[in-house]
C-alpha cells in the first residue's frame, strides 16, 4: 500500500468546557442549579458570595422601567433582557478583559446583582412550623395502635396485622381474602371462616369504610355505622348494595322504577351516599407538598406588563479578591498554579449564570409578549404557540428554547405555570385564523360547567357548539381533551340536580 498525503475540508463543532458548562447550567431546574452552586462555592476557593446589600440608589436603577420598550404594555422587551434583571446590561465577556492584572478590583468588573427584589411576603411567622412540618401518622401506624388496643387471641392478631399489611394506603386491600389465606403456614390450621371474621372485626377500626376489599363494601361498613335515626339510611343501603351498576352509569328512571323512589326521596338518598368517603385511607399522613419555586415574575405595574428574574433562586456570587490578589504573573508554582486555575474557573462559571439569567429573560419577556391576552382575559385567550416561534424572535436554536422552558416556572397573577404550559399547538378556525389547544380546553371546561346536569353535553353537541364559534374540531379530539381534564362522559355527568 502506497503512502500519500491528502487535503481536507470541513467543519466541525467542538464543544468546548465552558459552552459545555453554560448548557448544563441553562437546563438545570431551580433546586438543581442551587446545588450546583453550593459545590462549586465548595469546591473553588475563589467564589464567594456577596453578602453586601445593593444600595438604595442602585436599587432603583434597577426597578426603572425601559424608557426605549417598543411594545405598550410589555415593560422589559427580550431585546433588553438583563434591563430587567439588573442595572448591569453589558455582557460580562465584554466588561472582563481577557488578561487581569494582579491588583484588579474584582467587585468592578463582576456584576454582584441578578434581580430586582422579589414580591413582599408575609412572613410574619404566625403560626405553628414544627407542627407542620412534623410527620404525620400513616394509616397502618393508626390501624397497628387499635389493634393493640382490641382483644384478641394470638392467632386473630396474627391475621389481623396480615390484613393490615395488605390494606393499600387509600383503605381498600389491595390483595384478595383467598391470597391472604394462602398465605398463612398449614401448620396454624387457620380457617377461611377465621379470616373473614377478623376483618369484619377491622372494619369497625377508624376511619370508617377501612379494610374493605371494594367501592361497595367500602359505602356499606360506613353506612353501618351511621346512626340508625339517620334518614333514608336503609334506603341508601338497598340502593348501593342492588343498584350500584345503575348509579353508576347515571340510569335514575330505573332506579326510581324499581326502588319505588319518587324523585325528591332519591335526591335525599343520593346526598347521603355523597357524604361518604369512598377513599377513606387518604385522611392519613398525605403526601408532602413540594412548592415551586418561580424563576421569572411577572406583574402589571401602571398599565405595563413588567417581566423579573427571581433574585431568591441563587445566591448572589463574586471572585474573592483576597486569594486573587495572591497570583503572581511569573510564578509556575503548584499553589500559584491552583489559584490560577479556579480564578479562571471562577469567572467561566460565572460567565455561564450570567448567560443563563439573560437566556431566561429574553425567552421569558418574548412569551410575555405573545401571550398578553392570557394575562389579561385567562386561558380562553391564550394563543398557539411553539418552540420555532420564540427560537427565531430570540435568534436561537430550537433545542435551546426546549432546555431554557423545561422546569423553569413563571409566577403570574393567573397562577404559577411552568413556561412550557405557554406552548399549545393551534386548530384551524372558520375565519381562516388558528386557535390554541389551550383556549378549546378551558372553553371545553366552561361549557361542561355550566350544562344542564340533567342533559349533560355529549362530545358530538361540544363540537356543534364550537362550531358555532367558529372553532372546527373533530369530535374524537373533543374526546381527547375531555379525557385529558379527566372529565367523564356525559351519561357519568347525568345528575338529578
Amino acid at each position: 500500500m502506497k503512502q500519500s498525503l491528502q487535503l481536507k475540508l470541513g467543519q466541525q463543532l467542538t464543544m468546548t468546557p465552558q459552552l459545555q458548562q453554560a448548557i448544563r447550567l441553562l437546563q438545570l431546574s431551580t433546586l438543581d442549579l442551587q446545588q450546583e452552586i453550593q459545590q462549586a462555592l465548595d469546591s473553588n476557593p475563589l467564589l464567594e458570595v456577596s453578602e453586601d446589600e445593593p444600595e438604595p440608589e442602585a436599587i432603583a436603577e434597577e426597578q426603572a422601567p425601559s424608557s426605549d420598550g417598543p411594545l405598550e404594555n410589555l415593560e422589559h422587551s427580550a431585546s433588553d433582557p438583563v434591563n430587567a434583571a439588573n442595572s448591569e446590561s453589558a455582557p460580562i465577556s465584554e466588561t472582563m478583559p481577557e488578561e487581569l492584572p494582579v491588583d484588579t478590583q474584582w467587585d468592578d468588573l463582576l456584576p454582584s446583582g441578578s434581580a430586582p427584589p422579589a414580591p413582599a411576603t408575609d412572613d410574619s411567622g404566625e403560626g405553628d412550623f414544627d407542627g407542620r412540618n412534623a410527620p404525620q401518622e400513616s394509616l397502618r401506624e393508626s390501624l397497628l395502635w387499635q389493634l393493640n388496643l382490641a382483644r384478641l387471641s394470638d392467632t386473630d392478631r396474627l391475621i389481623a396485622l396480615a390484613i393490615i399489611d395488605a390494606t393499600a394506603g387509600d383503605g381498600r386491600l389491595s390483595v384478595s381474602l383467598e391470597e391472604i389465606h394462602e398465605g398463612f403456614d398449614e401448620e396454624l390450621d387457620i380457617e377461611m371462616d377465621e379470616v373473614v371474621a377478623v376483618l369484619h372485626r377491622l372494619q369497625q377500626f377508624e376511619p370508617a369504610g377501612v379494610c374493605t376489599r371494594n367501592l361497595q363494601e367500602c359505602l356499606l361498613v360506613q353506612l353501618q355505622q351511621l346512626p340508625a335515626s339517620t334518614p333514608y339510611l336503609e334506603q341508601a343501603k338497598v340502593l348501593l348494595s342492588r343498584h350500584l351498576p345503575q348509579l353508576a352509569s347515571g340510569d335514575f328512571k330505573q332506579i326510581m322504577r324499581r326502588t319505588r323512589l319518587k324523585e325528591e326521596q332519591l335526591k335525599d338518598v343520593l346526598a347521603l351516599i355523597q357524604t361518604l368517603d369512598p377513599r377513606p385511607g387518604e385522611t392519613f399522613a398525605p403526601e408532602s407538598v413540594e412548592y415551586v419555586v418561580p424563576d421569572v415574575f411577572v406583574s402589571k405595574k401602571a398599565g405595563r406588563w413588567c417581566v423579573e428574574l427571581n433574585p431568591d433562586i441563587a445566591p448572589r456570587l463574586r471572585i474573592n479578591s483576597t486569594y486573587a490578589g495572591l497570583i503572581k504573573r511569573a510564578d509556575n508554582s503548584a499553589d500559584n498554579t491552583f489559584l490560577r486555575d479556579n480564578l479562571q474557573e471562577a469567572r467561566w462559571f460565572l460567565k455561564s449564570l450570567q448567560s443563563r439569567n439573560e437566556t431566561l429573560m429574553k425567552v421569558a419577556s418574548k412569551i410575555v409578549e405573545h401571550q398578553r391576552n392570557f394575562l389579561e382575559y385567562g386561558e380562553e385567550a391564550m394563543k398557539p404557540l411553539v418552540l420555532a416561534d420564540i427560537a427565531e424572535a430570540v435568534e436561537m436554536h430550537e433545542s435551546t428554547i426546549s432546555r431554557v422552558t423545561t422546569q423553569k416556572y413563571m409566577h403570574t397573577p393567573r397562577g404559577v405555570f411552568e413556561l412550557k404550559f405557554f406552548f399549545s399547538s393551534h386548530v384551524a378556525t372558520t375565519s381562516g385564523g388558528e386557535c390554541s389547544s389551550t383556549a378549546i380546553r378551558a372553553l371545553i371546561k366552561k361549557l361542561v360547567a355550566a350544562e344542564n346536569p340533567r342533559k349533560p353535553l355529549s362530545d358530538n353537541k361540544i363540537t356543534q357548539l364550537l362550531e358555532e364559534q367558529g372553532i372546527k374540531v373533530a369530535r374524537r379530539t373533543i374526546a381527547k381533551y375531555r379525557e385529558t381534564m379527566q372529565i367523564p362522559p356525559s351519561n357519568e355527568r347525568k345528575r338529578l340536580v
